[in-house]
């Protein structure tokens, strides 16, 4: 994505691939008699959207020239949806002029396309540079996904100890602004060397609609693996934070928390046991909509558990600082 700069000055910032000026000279994009120019040369179709009708013209463009650029009477983000869906899968780019900071990431992101460049002033120059930087992080993003390299995590199995009633307390439920698959959850657990992998509400439940969003996390004092590898404490988690998801294969992903529900409920605490009798556990919900996942990868609820059951987790010999994986000896109880 490309980021022009509405100034007379051929100067221009870091980050800024055009100016666009009301002078057009070779240095710059302009625009003359409803066209686009790129110095002297015709380049593109402007198209000022104030009816349904200019909105229609503008589609009718897309895979007849290089660029369209659109300008608002009042800006809105239905017509750059549109217009950029009509464009898709044509070689036709799109410009658009925004007009306030928080315009850029709507223009950048429309449709999880976007436009192919934002027109802006000085005043909206920094939201658009970040909205240029996060496109050039998705495209990369993406191109991994379509080489279909995935970052995994080494799941284990642990045996269940014992289940215990962990009495009352603030439990967080975790809501993301990405729909979840059956089969992943996020991994949570009270000691930093062992986090149970717990599913997300995506089964339908007799008394409980399903909630494809969310994972009941657990107590508030428990630790959760973010995006970067670095773990938080429950209690710590944000809206806007990255965190991460991952499949009972260990297949993980980056999802954005979109809300955090914090309630009182009752808790079942939860011990077990890896293959070298190193002991962790953690506290969850006492609800049939809680579940884990077992060796085969299938989801239990954690009131029909018992003791010898088989789940999944993710057990390292780490101790945390902060969050930041450290090589200082700690215990955790």
């Amino acid at each position: 994505m490309e980021v022009w700069l509405k100034s007379n000055s051929p100067s221009m910032s870091d980050g800024v691939d055009f100016c666009f000026s009301a002078e057009p000279s070779e240095s710059t994009i302009s625009i003359n008699d409803k066209f686009l120019y790129k110095g002297n040369s015709k380049i593109g179709a402007h198209v000022h959207i104030d009816s349904e009708e200019r909105q229609q013209h503008a589609r009718s463009l897309a895979g007849t020239v290089e660029w369209i650029f659109l300008t608002f009477e009042d800006w809105s983000m239905i017509p750059i949806e549109n217009i950029v869906a009509a464009c898709d899968q044509t070689p036709t780019k799109i410009a658009a002029e925004i007009v306030e900071p928080l315009q850029a990431h709507g223009a950048g992101f429309a449709l999880e396309i976007g436009v192919d460049a934002i027109v802006c002033s000085e005043q909206e120059l920094e939201a658009s540079l970040i909205v240029k930087s996060l496109r050039g992080s998705t495209e990369e993003s993406v191109e991994i996904q379509q080489n279909d390299t995935f970052d995994t995590l080494p799941l284990s199995e642990v045996k269940i100890t014992s289940i215990e009633s962990g009495h009352t307390g603030d439990r967080v439920c975790i809501d993301l602004t990405s729909l979840l698959e059956v089969g992943e959850g996020m991994l949570i657990g009270s000691t930093a060397r062992s986090l149970a992998l717990i599913h997300g509400e995506t089964i339908e439940s007799t008394y409980v609609p399903k909630r494809p969003f969310r994972v009941n996390a657990g107590s508030v004092e428990a630790y959760t693996l973010m995006a970067d590898k670095t773990t938080k404490y429950l209690s710590e988690l944000v809206s806007g934070d990255k965190i991460l998801v991952v499949s009972h294969q260990g297949i993980t992903r980056s999802c954005t928390i979109g809300r955090l529900k914090i309630e009182t409920r009752p808790f079942i605490l939860l011990r077990y046991s890896d293959e070298k009798h190193n002991e962790a556990h953690v506290l969850i919900q006492q609800a049939e909509t809680v579940r884990v996942l077992d060796k085969n990868g299938a989801a239990c609820s954690v009131t029909e558990l018992s003791e010898g059951d088989v789940i999944i987790a993710y057990n390292t010999n780490e101790t945390r600082h902060i969050g930041v994986s450290v090589s200082a000896s700690s215990e955790e109880r």
